[in-house]
Parts: structure tokens; C-alpha cells; sequence
């Protein structure tokens, strides 16, 4: 684990930037940290092309003190339009190797300690895919929740476009992270808070609001149910679902920090693109 925030800053965060649209790009060029010390958490949805993912994630790195970024499912994507035809873990990988030439912190890098203002916590991005476990009611297995997804015309572009090789399966894949995630989270010392940084959140209260419930089956997965109270989570940070709001449970704070798509934002009342302050805490002096 390192330890390299500064005396004044805030952690920041935002997700599903989805810069392939003009309008969210201009988002992404007027972002500027307030302070020379702040921190920013990018949880995932950057762009389908890893140029984009470049351009954005280079931006935003010359600005900040440090990024974090996690990949969501669009960056996992193997878009035709991307001249970057790597699959599954071949493609994470390359997205991690890009992000270390920019100084990015990834999933596969130690954990960096957020020890200025609301600190010391451990920052630890992460990176578990889903399993199809948050099933529509009334079914009780994964292709039955698929038969019910296609019925309704709810379907995830993942299912043409992320692939998941070597592993046979996304849920296979999903597991495989989720266990090596967990044994990593159990390293970090007991007295030490935690801020959890994922593209899905870690619980499935959030998917609850979702107009369409049956996207829920690529919004996480049941294993990490418990992990806000194991690993002493201080906030849990996540995006995707493209409904930003703080949520609350059992104690603990989820947010949701998405931009979305320029449809989406345009219909609230709030300014598009704003950095979501994550520590200090309201009530803290900065």
C-alpha cells in the first residue's frame, strides 16, 4: 500500500463519462480539481475505444493530484468500431498497461491511502464483473433470467460485446476476481477504513429503482453482499446504473456517481459532469 495524498485536497469522484458523445467530452475538458491535493476516483464507462479511454484518462491525469480508475463494462467491450480488437482479460490488461505509461492507479495496483482530509483510509479500486446472480423474481436461474430479459427486449449489449477469454463464462470470470479481490481487501491492516471503488455496486439495494428490473443481472454480484461490513467500508463508490444519488445501508454509504448519457442528464436539474466529493465528509473542514 502507498501513501501519497496531500494536507488539503478532497477525494472526488465521477463514472460513465461515455465520452464518444461530444457532449460528454466538453464534460470531460471542463473538469478541474479544486485544490492542488485533490484526488480523483473514475468508476469506469469512459469509452468503448481504448484512444478515448486514453484521451480521458491522460486529461484528467495532467490535472490531478492522483487518478484511480476502474473499468466498467464498456471498456471490457470489443467494439468493431475499435481499431483494439484484444478480448477479455487480454484487453483488461492492456487497459492496465496503459493506465501505468499515464500514471493511473489500477485495480492491479497496491492500494493507495487517502490520508488527508476524512483520512486515513484505504482507496482500492476494484474490478469483479458480474455473475447473474441478481435475478428477476419469480426466476431461479440464470437462463431462465435471460429467457425473461429477451421476453422483455432488456438485454445488455454484453452479451454480444465483452467477452470474457480465457474464462468459458463472464461468471466464471466474475468468481475468479472476486476471490482474488477478496484475499486482497483481507490484507489491509484492521484499523485502517476503507473507500470501495467499483463499476457495479457491492450490494443489490441500489438496482432497486431501476425502470427495467431485469438489467439487474449485469449490475453485480450476490458475493460481495456482505463486503461494506467485513472490510470496514467508510463509502462505496460505484457507477453504471446512470442514477446518481447517495443511498444508505446498513450504516454505510453507497454513491452512485454517474454522468450518463447527454438523454439522461439533460433531464435534471442539476449541472451535468460535477465531481461528486467523496472525503472529507459534509461537516468536515476541509
Amino acid at each position: 500500500m502507498t501513501s501519497t495524498a496531500g494536507g488539503a485536497g478532497q477525494l472526488l469522484a465521477i463514472s460513465d463519462l461515455h465520452i464518444g458523445y461530444a457532449e460528454n467530452r466538453e464534460l470531460v475538458e471542463r473538469m478541474r480539481p479544486e485544490t492542488d491535493d485533490d484526488w480523483l476516483l473514475v468508476a469506469g464507462d469512459v469509452a468503448e475505444s481504448v484512444a478515448r479511454i486514453r484521451w480521458a484518462l491522460e486529461t484528467l491525469a495532467g490535472r490531478f493530484r492522483k487518478v484511480i480508475w476502474v473499468p466498467g463494462n464498456h471498456e471490457l467491450w470489443t467494439h468493431p468500431s475499435d481499431t483494439v480488437t484484444l478480448r477479455g482479460v487480454a484487453r483488461y490488461e492492456h487497459l492496465v498497461e496503459m493506465c501505468r505509461e499515464l500514471g493511473v492507479t489500477t485495480p492491479e495496483d497496491p492500494y493507495p491511502v487517502w490520508d488527508g482530509p476524512g483520512g486515513p483510509v484505504a482507496v482500492a479500486p476494484l474490478f469483479l464483473l458480474y455473475d447473474y446472480s441478481f435475478l428477476p423474481a419469480g426466476c431461479s436461474t440464470k437462463d431462465e433470467g435471460l429467457a425473461y430479459a429477451h421476453s422483455t427486449g432488456i438485454v445488455c449489449s454484453d452479451e454480444h460485446l465483452l467477452h470474457p477469454d480465457p474464462y468459458p463464462t463472464r461468471e466464471d470470470w466474475c468468481r475468479a476476481r472476486v476471490a482474488e479481490t477478496e484475499r486482497r481487501l483481507a490484507e489491509i491492516p484492521e484499523d485502517l477504513p476503507t473507500v470501495l471503488v467499483n463499476h457495479y455496486p457491492l450490494d443489490r439495494h441500489p438496482t432497486e429503482v431501476l425502470w427495467y428490473p431485469e438489467f439487474a443481472m449485469w449490475c453485480g454480484t450476490r458475493l460481495t453482499a456482505d463486503w461494506h461490513r467485513r472490510f470496514r467500508v467508510a463509502t462505496m463508490v460505484y457507477g453504471h446504473l446512470h442514477i446518481p444519488r447517495t443511498t444508505w445501508h446498513e450504516g454505510v454509504r453507497f454513491e452512485e456517481v454517474s454522468v450518463g448519457y447527454p438523454r439522461e442528464w439533460r433531464k435534471r436539474k442539476e449541472p451535468p459532469g460535477r465531481l461528486r466529493r467523496i472525503l472529507p465528509t459534509e461537516g468536515t473542514t476541509p
